[in-house]
């Protein structure tokens, strides 16, 4: 059995995604569990190099984790001869020029979404990407957790039959700031700052769909700033200049509709942060970050519609959950793995800055259509 070295510069750790799915759940859990173990029994070891912004809370992390490089400097990380993998997890205002610094120096590219601000840079990090000959990955997380997954299983199997529409909801209260503080970063209010939510989630949407259902060829959609004014980490009040809410309707390729309702300023009344139900001729399941309810066209009640007496039909009852079958990880390390992976044996990996250029058209069309209220068609670029 043969061991390999993968030494990660890790920019944005301090971060809330960036230190706890990133580095403590993947990238640290690897590394103490004796690294990645591929199919022929070689082993891939990790080694992270933390950068950020603060040199206290790198140092911090450092010795609790038992990490020995650190900085503040990305240059000089980069400039390390035994690094061979970028990962990038800042604030997205910031991620293209730091990725075409790495692409410069021949490192592999994995990186948090949105990859950049618009679809132009996102081209631009693809045709560097593809000049250098890199390996590059775009985190796809969701496709990993075991509600999807089950989901997929179920796709696979031709349960649904043909697959009519995909109705989502997500989101959950965000708190402004002054009652309660909030659970997201003030910057993610502030549209100068790269917040909004089509900018964070149509990204997320767009792989989820293509993946399981579809390549999005259309949308309609709202986007809205429901909560005007919030409280910022030091107890200021600012104003709230990103929609924090979108509404919209995808068209799928294939014929498949999808409706999802995204928003930070809603109370959770469904079973888990994030669902999805997915109706098909021969069948219907609802899957969210866990768990996938499902119910059979043979298990189909017939509910008759009759406004002047209560509904004595228990509806969720009459589903069943779809059973675990296997051992679900941690969906980040799970990519991280694939990734690292394809790096060592120096194939592309599935999902590419391309994937994060689509997932910017989704967002560009997204706002476009909110903003002049019509129907924006999805244009195939070079991306």
């Amino acid at each position: 059995m043969a061991e390999r070295k993968i030494r990660i510069i890790m920019n944005g750790v301090t971060g809330r995604m960036g230190y706890r799915q990133h580095l403590v759940r993947s990238i640290l859990a690897i590394r103490d569990d004796g690294g990645v173990l591929l199919p022929d029994g070689d082993r891939i070891q990790v080694e992270p190099i933390l950068v950020g912004r603060s040199e206290e809370k790198l140092a911090r992390l450092a010795a609790q984790h038992n990490v020995a490089d650190f900085t503040t400097d990305l240059d000089s990380a980069l400039a390390d001869p035994t690094a061979s993998v970028y990962f990038d997890a800042q604030v997205t205002s910031e991620r293209k020029k730091a990725i075409l610094k790495a692409i410069d120096r021949g490192l592999h590219i994995y990186t948090e979404k949105p990859i950049a601000e618009s679809v132009s840079d996102g081209i631009e990090l693809v045709d560097a990407a593809r000049e250098a000959g890199i390996i590059h990955g775009v985190v796809h997380d969701k496709l990993y957790l075991p509600g999807l997954l089950k989901l997929k299983r179920l796709i696979d199997s031709g349960f649904f039959g043909r697959i009519l529409s995909v109705r989502g909801e997500f989101g959950y209260w965000v708190f402004e700031g002054d009652l309660e503080p909030a659970q997201r970063p003030s910057w993610n209010y502030r549209a100068e700052d790269g917040g909004g939510m089509v900018l964070d989630m149509f990204c997320h949407w767009n792989y989820v769909l293509e993946n399981l259902f579809g390549r999005v060829d259309a949308v309609m959609a709202k986007a809205v700033t429901h909560i005007p004014e919030r409280w910022d980490e030091q107890g200021r009040k600012y104003a709230a200049t990103a929609d924090d809410a979108a509404y919209a309707i995808f068209e799928l390729d294939g014929g498949v509709i999808a409706q999802i309702n995204s928003s930070w300023a809603v109370r959770v009344d469904r079973g888990e942060l994030v669902e999805f139900q997915v109706d098909g001729t021969h069948g219907s399941a609802v899957a969210g970050l866990f768990g996938c309810r499902i119910q059979h066209r043979v298990r189909t009640p017939k509910p008759v519609w009759n406004p002047d007496l209560p509904t004595e039909d228990d509806f969720r009852a009459q589903w069943e959950q779809v059973p675990d079958n296997a051992e679900f990880g941690n969906g980040f390390r799970a990519q991280w793995e694939q990734f690292l992976a394809d790096v060592d044996a120096g194939r592309q990996h599935r999902y590419d800055l391309a994937a994060g250029v689509r997932g910017l058209q989704l967002v560009d069309a997204g706002l476009r259509s909110s903003g002049e209220g019509r129907r924006v068609e999805i244009e195939r670029v070079r991306g």
